[in-house]
C-alpha cells in the first residue's frame, strides 16, 4: 500500500561557526539619528542568551502547533580561550545545555585531528552530521577511534550515501543529514585514513536513498560555505532548507547598525531555501517554513536576530552607561528594529558557564608560568632591529615537546604567522600564551625530510613572504627555526638560494647537511600541508606523525621547564638554539 503523506508546519532555529564564544562580547554599533552619529557599545550574544532566544522561539512554535527543531551548521570549536584551554569539553558541554537537535561537523572540528573529534563524539548528547565523511576505512590500532561512535553520521560507503537521522514533525517523517568540505584535508588535519568525499555526489545518492524510502521532506545541515550552498542547490532537487556555515555570513539587512547589507535571509535557490547566522555566538537565526504532502515548500518566513543586553555603554569595557536624549532615541530604535532583540542571559545556562568553566579561566588568566626580564619582540621578516626574538623560542618548544614524546627531532620550523604579537617585560600566564601569542590550537606534528628538501621548503617559504619571483600570500609564511643556520641569497636562480644550510648537533657542533640524507622534523600541521611556499615539506617520507600537543601546549610546557630561556640565556639541556640566520639582499 502507497503511503499517504501529510503536510507539515515547522520553526527551525540555527546558529553556526561559535567557535567557543560562550561569554557576551562587548560589539559598538553605528546609528544616525536628525543628521547626528552615535555609536555606543552593547553586550553582545553569548551562549546565555541563544539559549534563551532559542526558548522564546520554541514557545511561540508550541503556542502556534508548529515543531520545533534547533540546528548548528558546524565550526563550534577554535576562537577562544575555553576551546585553547579545554579542547572540546567545554563546547560539549554548553552545546548540550543548549539542546540543539543535531550538528554539522565543521573544519575547525579537525584542526586537530580525529582525536578531539573522537572525545567530544563521547561527550554529546546529540548527532554529529558529517555525511560524506569516509571512516570505513580507518585503522584499527587507533586509541581513540571514530568506528562505532552512534552520535555520528558519517558516510554510508556502501551505498555512497551520507547516513541521515529522522526527526518527526506533527507524525511526518522529516530526513535531516550532513555535508561538509570535501577539500578538508587541504584546510584542516582530518586523519588520512578518513578522507571527506565529494560533498554534491554525496547529496545527490542522498536525496534518491531518503526518496526511495518514501521520505520526501530533506533537509541539509551544511558547512560547504555560503556561495557553495548556492551551488549544490542549483544542482539538485528534493532539498527543502540548507542550514549552513563556514562563510561567517550573516544574512540580511544590518547596515542601518553600521554592518554590512548580505543577500536576503532564506534565499532561494532551485526551489531550495537556504539559511546562514553569522559568527562568535553573535546571533540566532529562525524560520517558519511548511512542507505540502509532495515535500514542496510552500510558505517560508524568517530572519537573523542580533542579541543584545539590556543597556548602552559608552565605552568597550561596558562600565559606563549614557544618559543623554540622543542615546534614549537609539535605545527605542534598537528595540523597535525588527532584526534585534534585547534579551536576558538563561540563568541555567550562565549557571553552568560561571561555576565550572569561568573561574577556571579567570585562575589561568592570572596564573604565572614565568618572567620575561625584557621585551622579546616579535617581527616577521626581519628588519633593522634584527629578527624575531620569540619565533625562535617557539620553533625551540616543539623540538622540546617532541623529543618528550619521544621522536628523536633534528630541527623545528615555524612560520611567523603562526605568532600573534610579541611578549612584555614582566610576568606570563597560561592566558597570555594560549589567548594572545599562539592563539590558534594547531597541533604539532614531525617529519623525515631529506637535507634538499629542507633548503627549498625555507627558500619557498622566504621566496613567498617576499614575493621574491612568485606572488606571495603574505608575510606570514616567513620561516623561523631551531638547530638550522643558513644563507638566503635572493638574487640566485629559485631552487638554489638557500646555501650553506647546517644543522646543530647533540655534540655541539654545526654540520652540513646532507642533500640525500633524512632529517626528523617538527612543525605545525598546518605548515606540513606544504601551504604558503612550504610545498617541499610535502617530500616528506610517509605521512609524518601529528599529535594532540598544540602550538600553545608545546611552548607552556617549555618555559616551564626552562624559565631561563625568557632571560635571554640561549642554553637548554637538550640543544643549543640556533644561529642567526643570514639573509643577504
Amino acid at each position: 500500500m502507497k503511503k499517504t503523506h501529510q503536510p507539515v508546519r515547522m520553526t527551525l532555529a540555527h546558529i553556526n561557526d561559535t567557535h567557543s564564544y560562550f561569554e557576551p562580547q562587548s560589539l559598538q554599533i553605528d546609528l544616525e539619528f536628525d543628521g547626528r552619529k552615535v555609536s555606543p557599545y552593547v553586550s553582545n550574544g553569548g551562549f546565555a542568551r541563544i539559549a534563551t532566544r532559542a526558548g522564546q522561539i520554541k514557545e511561540e512554535a508550541r503556542i502556534n502547533s508548529r515543531e520545533f527543531m534547533f540546528f548548528h551548521a558546524g565550526d563550534c570549536f577554535q576562537g577562544t580561550l575555553y576551546f585553547s584551554l579545554f579542547k572540546g569539553e567545554a563546547n560539549a558541554d554548553m552545546l548540550n545545555a543548549l539542546a540543539i537537535d543535531a550538528m554539522a561537523i565543521g573544519n575547525h572540528e579537525l584542526d586537530m585531528g580525529n582525536e578531539p573529534v573522537a572525545e567530544f563524539l563521547d561527550r554529546i548528547n546529540f548527532p554529529l552530521l558529517a555525511g560524506n565523511w569516509d571512516i570505513s576505512n580507518e585503522l584499527s590500532n587507533k586509541a581513540k577511534k571514530l568506528t562505532g561512535k552512534a552520535k555520528l553520521k558519517s558516510y554510508n560507503a556502501e551505498n555512497k550515501t551520507a547516513n541521515w537521522i529522522l526527526n518527526r514533525a506533527e507524525g511526518e517523517p522529516v530526513a535531516i543529514f550532513g555535508l561538509s568540505l570535501d577539500k578538508m584535508s587541504e584546510i584542516a588535519n582530518v586523519d588520512p585514513d578518513t578522507p571527506f568525499v565529494n560533498a554534491l555526489e554525496t547529496a545527490e545518492n542522498t536525496i534518491a536513498a531518503i526518496h526511495a524510502q518514501g521520505i520526501n521532506k530533506i533537509i541539509l545541515i551544511s558547512h560547504l560555505g555560503y556561495q557553495a550552498d548556492k551551488e549544490l542547490a542549483a544542482a539538485t532537487q528534493g532539498i527543502g532548507l540548507i542550514i549552513g556555515g563556514h562563510t561567517h555570513t550573516l544574512q540580511g539587512d544590518f547596515s542601518s547598525l553600521g554592518f554590512a547589507k548580505e543577500e536576503e535571509y532564506g534565499t532561494k535557490v532551485n526551489g531550495t531555501h537556504i539559511v546562514h547566522a553569522g559568527w562568535h555566538a553573535q546571533s540566532i537565526g529562525h524560520c517558519h517554513i511548511d512542507f505540502d504532502a509532495g515535500g514542496k515548500v510552500t510558505h517560508f518566513s524568517g530572519k537573523n536576530e542580533l542579541l543584545f543586553g539590556s543597556r548602552l555603554w559608552n565605552d568597550p569595557s561596558l562600565q559606563e552607561t549614557f544618559q543623554d536624549d540622543l542615546h534614549q532615541k537609539a535605545d527605542k530604535y534598537l528595540r523597535e528594529h525588527e532584526n534585534v532583540v534585547f534579551c536576558k542571559k538563561d540563568p541555567k545556562l550562565h549557571s553552568l558557564l560561571q561555576d565550572k568553566y569561568i573561574p577556571r579561566v579567570r585562575e589561568l588568566q592570572n596564573t604565572k608560568i614565568g618572567t620575561a626580564s625584557q621585551a622579546l619582540r616579535h617581527v616577521r621578516i626581519p628588519d633593522d632591529q634584527g629578527a624575531s626574538e620569540i619565533a625562535p623560542l617557539v620553533a625551540e618548544s616543539f623540538a622540546h615537546m617532541m623529543k618528550e614524546k619521544g621522536f628523536a627531532v633534528d630541527f623545528a620550523i615555524h612560520n611567523a604567522g603562526g605568532i600573534r604579537t610579541s611578549l612584555n617585560a614582566g610576568d606570563i600566564t597560561i592566558a597570555d600564551i594560549a589567548g594572545k601569542l599562539l592563539p590558534f590550537a594547531v597541533p604539532i606534528g614531525v617529519y623525515e625530510l631529506k637535507g634538499k628538501n629542507i633548503a627549498l621548503a625555507l627558500e619557498g617559504a622566504i621566496n613567498n613572504a617576499t614575493s621574491n619571483g612568485v606572488i606571495g600570500t603574505g608575510s606570514g609564511s616567513y620561516p623561523y627555526a631551531h638547530n638550522l643556520d643558513y644563507i638566503y641569497k635572493p638574487e640566485n636562480l629559485m631552487g638554489s638560494r638557500v646555501i650553506n644550510l647546517k644543522l646543530f648537533t647533540g655534540a655541539g657542533d654545526w654540520v652540513a647537511v646532507e642533500p640525500e640524507k633524512y632529517y626528523l622534523g617538527t612543525s605545525s600541521a598546518y605548515t606540513m600541508k606544504g601551504k604558503e611556499g612550504y610545498d617541499a615539506l610535502t617530500k616528506m617520507r610517509g605521512l609524518g606523525t601529528v599529535t594532540v600537543a598544540s602550538m600553545a601546549d608545546c611552548f607552556i610546557d617549555f618555559i616551564q621547564r626552562y624559565p631561563e630561556r625568557l632571560s635571554g640565556n640561549e642554553q637548554t639541556d637538550s640543544a643549543a638554539d640556533s644561529k642567526t640566520i643570514n639573509i643577504m639582499f
